[in-house]
């Protein structure tokens, strides 16, 4: 039986691209169309994304992707940028900070995004640095069509940008009004930024890959390092803790870091192979949640059933509790995952999953791994914390969120998929650098993003800040193989949310039948009964949101179960986008919600 689509899936076999937002699905079918490949028109996208989703990512944020070139294996490029030289505990220590502020110089990692594009377009593009830069280029600026959400962003930091963040109104605010919903908004000043980058590296060699090279040295070394360190170093700006601090990023810590290439971790599940990140992200939680579920008869229920829905959303606590208990930077922390997906482990794990909704933050306990894990209730004061059953439970006191907007506006993520006609295909989940994160850079046109909020200030944690580590990011981009063969690529914006709304899409496609149109369409539904990851970090104990479609029927047996049941806006959970080949056959779908994403193809 077909179920419900807001618009047919697309078909095709020469290639597909689908993203968050119809000009950048458009840029990247541009590329292909050019003959460049998947990982060609994956770089002109992303750079796109900065452009027409500057309240969601920009040049100064980061991004994961997860490929599968025809013929090889799936591989990971790490584009997190790291946490500086001098973010240390006794640096917050000293300020008498106990939580990373959420917005402002503070929190700023290095920029990891664009050394990331061009590692993939170095490694596995065909097409020039000018090429696939110059579509962000033109829409800079010429302009593009503001979406609400845009308009939304900009307003309610309007106070904010006219007082304290004024390099931001420059740009933000022309006139030093907030523009209106369609309007067409440029950013000339980003569209320089890159066009002297293409010049730089084009007066140092005529070599395709030469320039690409040049272009990585001239934003890690060259004069956008050097604007960077200039900023944070010479000004102050206010941030969530109502004080104004200076930016701890230094040329050096560009110069430091590069992206990097790794093995993807993966999980078979039925005849699938799932590929995430390493646990610096939070990825590895879409394997676990796979682990705990595939003891559990799901082909025998229906999508949209309470029984399905309650065990997604227990098996989801549990996989993010272990979130919080044990991932962190690899390169400084020994994460089990063998152990976290192995059978054993996951056995009594899924013997805590009831008929009822746990009311505990339950993670696991891995003898001579992990750490604290600390909770806060939403909407509680700095002293009034629950003691959950997480092994030694620990009580730690936050600053109070700030009840005034001083950037704290919560920031979104892009996402995007990708395959062309020779079987390549991509998924990457571009964010960091939200218009609302940091004080625009004047001579740059972009600001950096504060994805250090996501550490914490706890030594016992394996989260917790240091010189050169990656915030345990929530980006989260996927790839499937079916039958051991390249299958699906698929992710979606969301945050905490990102491994469940993925994970419905994949579960709703495996094991009902629908369609990728379809999964996406479906009724969405999230919990965040855990730590947040961005700030303050709150924790909302037995909260689940669900759409306003879903059943009544549902609906009752849910609030049975004692769940803390949230009705959302009947569109409203969710961003999925995915695209799949089989055989000779690729296909693609978009969300419908908020009226942005596309898929297209022929």
């Amino acid at each position: 039986m077909r179920k419900f689509t807001t618009r047919p899936e697309i078909v095709g076999n020469f290639g597909v691209v689908t993203s968050t937002h119809w000009i950048a699905s458009a840029v990247g079918m541009s590329i292909l169309e050019k003959n460049g490949n998947a990982f060609d028109a994956a770089v002109a996208t992303g750079f796109a994304l900065q452009v027409v989703e500057p309240h969601l990512n920009g040049p100064g944020g980061e991004v994961p992707l997860i490929l599968c070139p025809n013929g090889e294996n799936p591989i990971v490029i790490c584009g997190q940028g790291v946490a500086p030289n001098s973010a240390t505990l006794k640096t917050f220590s000293d300020m008498n900070l106990n939580i990373v502020p959420g917005s402002g110089l503070l929190p700023a990692v290095v920029p990891g995004a664009f050394d990331a594009w061009m590692l993939l377009l170095l490694n596995y593009g065909t097409m020039s640095l000018k090429t696939v830069l110059e579509p962000a280029i033109s829409i800079a600026t010429k302009g593009y069509p503001l979406v609400p959400n845009i308009v939304n962003t900009i307003k309610s930091v309007e106070e904010l940008f006219k007082t304290e963040w004024t390099t931001s109104a420059e740009i933000y605010l022309p006139k030093g009004e907030v523009p209106s919903i369609g309007d067409f908004f440029t950013n000339k000043k980003m569209a320089n930024t890159y066009l002297k980058v293409i010049k730089e590296a084009e007066n140092k060699s005529n070599d395709r890959e030469e320039q690409i090279k040049q272009a990585r040295l001239i934003w890690s070394q060259g004069f956008i390092a050097k604007e960077i360190e200039d900023f944070c170093k010479n000004n102050e700006f206010m941030d969530t803790t109502e004080k104004r601090h200076k930016g701890l990023l230094t040329g050096d810590d560009l110069a430091g870091w590069s992206a990097t290439i790794e093995k993807p971790l993966s999980y078979d599940y039925k005849n699938y192979t799932v590929c995430k990140t390493g646990p610096w992200g939070q990825g590895p939680t879409f394997l676990q949640q796979l682990a705990l579920l595939k003891e559990f008869d799901l082909d025998s229920l229906d999508e949209n059933s309470p029984e399905f829905i309650h065990l997604v959303v227990e098996a989801t606590k549990l996989a993010f509790a272990d979130r919080e208990a044990f991932y962190g930077d690899t390169n400084f922390n020994d994460v089990p995952m063998d152990v976290l997906l192995g059978e054993e482990y996951n056995a009594k794990r899924r013997n805590l999953i009831s008929k009822e909704a746990s009311m505990k933050v339950r993670p696991g306990v891995i003898p001579g791994f992990g750490g604290r894990v600390l909770v806060r209730p939403k909407g509680g004061t700095p002293e009034s914390f629950s003691k959950f059953d997480i092994g030694e439970p620990t009580v730690a006191r936050f600053d109070e969120p700030n009840p005034s907007n001083l950037g704290d506006t919560k920031g979104d993520t892009t996402h995007f998929d990708i395959i062309d006609k020779w079987g390549n295909m991509i998924a990457g989940t571009p964010s960091g650098g939200w218009l609302q994160s940091s004080p625009i850079i004047p001579n740059l046109g972009f600001c950096l993003s504060n994805r250090g909020q996501m550490f914490w200030l706890d030594e016992n944690s394996p989260a917790c800040i240091g010189p050169k580590r990656r915030p345990r990011t929530t980006l989260s981009p996927s790839l499937a193989l079916k039958d051991g063969l390249p299958y699906m690529v698929f992710g979606t914006p969301g945050g905490d949310q990102q491994d469940q709304w993925s994970l419905h899409l994949f579960l709703r496609h495996v094991h009902f039948g629908l369609n990728l149109q379809e999964a996406i369409d479906a009724p969405g539904f999230s919990t965040a009964h855990f730590p947040n990851s961005f700030y303050p970090r709150e924790t909302d104990i037995g909260h689940l949101a669900i759409e306003g479609r879903f059943p009544k029927e549902t609906i009752d047996e849910l609030i049975k179960k004692g769940h803390k049941l949230i009705i959302d806006d009947d569109w409203s959970l969710g961003r999925m986008t995915a695209a799949s080949k089989d055989n000779e056959i690729l296909k693609a779908a978009a969300n419908p919600r908020f009226m942005q994403g596309y898929a297209i193809g022929r």
